[in-house]
């Protein structure tokens, strides 16, 4: 399993948190923490019809169109920039 250490990830990059269908797990390659929405839904579908995601099981029907993609900015207790791509909710 890949070392997720903190300090590995650069400063201008962000873990990718992904949850799809009631699992969540963390794309494995970092990815610019500017680039677009629309790319990091490009670049999760693909992880996610390949199972290149673990924890979350392969599904060829994978589709991020409506999810929401939220940036965190490094913190003291998060030493990386942080994007989670998640399905709206209800009450968000």
């Amino acid at each position: 399993m890949e070392d997720l250490t903190n300090n590995l990830v650069q400063s201008t990059d962000a873990r990718v948190n992904v949850t799809y269908s009631g699992q969540n797990g963390d794309l494995p390659d970092t990815v610019f923490f500017e680039a677009t929405d629309g790319d990091v839904k490009s670049w999760v579908t693909e992880a996610v019809v390949n199972g290149g995601i673990p924890g979350i099981p392969a599904a060829t029907d994978a589709n991020f169109e409506d999810f929401v993609v939220d940036r965190f900015a490094a913190t003291e207790e998060r030493p990386y920039n942080l994007i989670q791509l998640r399905p709206k909710t209800p009450f968000g």
